[in-house]
């Protein structure tokens, strides 16, 4: 299981007029701990673009446990679960600085070729990256 950690406050204009995160704003919560996650790896996904290949969302699911509000420190755990294939299975989980749970989600991307639109396996550097995280301790 692969796990990465980044931190992102709530801005202004991110906000309802409640004063509360618009709900909308997670999904591209979840987006920027997917790229971060990847530029952590040494794989920025600039990069696998630039080699051609995108990944689309294919399904999203996003619940909302308790509210986001303007100034509030907010930490995205991204979890890849399984070793991805032509698929990569995303789980997030978004804790308010007290340590509150507040949202979870999860997205399913495929790996496409960008000149075809067809679908394509995950590209090699990134397989080479993620397995370490996947296999068994010996």
């Amino acid at each position: 299981m692969y796990t990465h950690e980044i931190q992102l406050r709530v801005r202004y204009a991110d906000t309802d007029k409640m004063g509360f995160a618009y709900y909308g704003n997670y999904p591209r919560y979840y987006e920027i701990a997917r790229v971060e996650s990847f530029r952590s790896l040494g794989y920025p996904y600039k990069e696998m673009e630039e080699s051609g290949v995108g990944m689309p969302v294919l399904d999203m699911s996003v619940k909302y446990l308790a509210p986001a509000r303007y100034d509030d420190l907010l930490t995205i755990k991204l979890i890849i679960p399984e070793m991805p294939r032509a698929r990569m299975r995303f789980l997030y989980e978004i804790s308010n600085e007290e340590g509150k749970l507040i949202n979870t989600g999860e997205t399913i991307l495929a790996f496409m070729n960008l000149e075809t639109g067809r679908p394509v396996k995950m590209p090699d550097r990134m397989q080479k990256m993620l397995i370490p995280f996947f296999q068994d301790p010996a």
